[in-house]
């Protein structure tokens, strides 16, 4: 049974734990990196990760962009949103459909 698991700061995931979800504190981007390979390898189909973290290891991130699983989502942290969740979503469509269809500016 594959599982999902969230990583970012501890003010940012501690709620995600209510949920049941396995959350992974992460003070820096190296133990953000080591975090995310090590769930990849393991059976986490979804892993939530704060945009601030994201922000630091987007590289890393990549590295997972074309694999089924895990499917690497970030979200905003408790510092509010750096928009790249949005971006994420609006290439995704983009290179899906063609087009933008989402979002007009």
């Amino acid at each position: 049974m594959y599982k999902i698991g969230v990583i970012g700061d501890k003010d940012s995931i501690l709620g995600f734990k209510a949920m049941g979800f396995s959350v992974f504190q992460a003070a820096s981007s190296e133990e953000a990196e080591k975090i995310l390979h090590a769930l990849a390898r393991e059976d986490y189909a979804v892993i939530y990760i704060t945009e601030q973290i994201a922000a630091k290891i987007l590289p890393v991130i990549d590295v997972y962009k074309n694999r089924k699983i895990p499917a690497i989502i970030p979200i905003p942290g408790n510092q509010g949103s750096l928009g790249i969740g949005i971006q994420g979503i609006k290439k995704s469509v983009e290179k899906a459909v063609g087009a933008n269809i989402l979002f007009t500016e």
